[in-house]
């Protein structure tokens, strides 16, 4: 027993690092002066340590102006999608209206559409006929309804118990005072997974943004890079090391939000409201 336990302990420390190995290669080839791409260099030398790769791509593509491109992008997305996917969620859990299983059907349906398939009419709807051309609502409004998210909020909701809702219905709540004071509190952990997983998304999206946006100081930092790596990586004396760099400053958010929030991943209040 004791046996199993610890190769189980070290199997899992071992994906544990296998997992990690590759964000921890790319902090040390940001910070080497010189690259080297032998296993040796996952040990740099100290005095081969350097922040020189952050200041040679932030002179190319200004990192703040991406993050803050990037930040504006993912807010209005994530916005839109706590908003509309709770209101969406909760209607089509706990409200009862007829039409209610074809439209959950329809939103399965939804979820098979590749995004590919309507970024030409998005983008001319948009651009064209809209002219939300290098704006950020030009970029936030095709992600502004996440059908997953909706998903995620109708299957959370359908686990609260109903007698929650029906005692305060009969106290006299109405359905807005029902999600805000009751059902919101009780699916927090959804709220947090809804928004991470919905972080990901805008924050390194690349081909939309790429699409609506020319003017480089409105592009988010996911397509700053891009053009770093394609056009300019070439004049800095450590490209490697640059890209390195703008990959650590793209990355760090989402990992910092991750481990900021993950207890909420595995927490739930659902069966706090209801006694016996």
């Amino acid at each position: 027993m004791l046996g199993s336990k610890v190769a189980l302990y070290i199997a899992l420390s071992l994906g544990a690092l296998a997992s990690l190995f590759p964000f921890y290669y790319m902090v040390v080839g940001s910070l080497q002066t010189d690259v080297d791409p032998t296993p040796a260099g996952a040990f740099p030398d100290p005095a081969n340590l350097t922040v020189e790769n952050y200041v040679a791509i932030n002179d190319r593509i200004n990192l703040l102006q991406g993050l803050a491109n990037s930040g504006i992008f993912t807010f209005g997305v994530l916005l839109g999608t706590a908003v509309f996917g709770v209101l969406a969620g909760y209607a089509l859990a706990v409200l009862k209206w007829r039409g209610r299983g074809a439209t959950f059907a329809l939103l399965l349906l939804v979820q098979v559409v590749p995004f590919q398939l309507l970024m030409i009419p998005l983008y001319v709807m948009i651009a064209r006929d809209y002219g939300l051309s290098d704006s950020y609502l030009g970029m936030i409004l095709p992600f502004f309804i996440n059908s997953t998210a909706v998903i995620i909020f109708r299957q959370y909701f359908l686990q609260l118990p109903p007698d929650l809702f029906n005692a305060a219905r009969i106290d006299g709540a109405g359905e807005i005072r029902l999600l805000w004071n009751i059902a919101l509190p009780l699916v927090r952990p959804a709220l947090v997974t809804a928004v991470l997983l919905t972080f990901i998304g805008p924050w390194n999206e690349f081909l939309w943004p790429f699409l609506i946006t020319k003017e480089a100081s409105m592009q988010p930092l996911a397509v700053s890079l891009a053009n770093f790596i394609s056009n300019i990586a070439a004049s800095t004396s450590n490209p490697f090391g640059a890209m390195m760099a703008g990959a650590v400053v793209l990355a760090a958010p989402a990992v910092g939000l991750f481990i900021l929030f993950q207890r909420y991943f595995i927490s739930s209040d659902i069966g706090s409201g209801v006694k016996g």
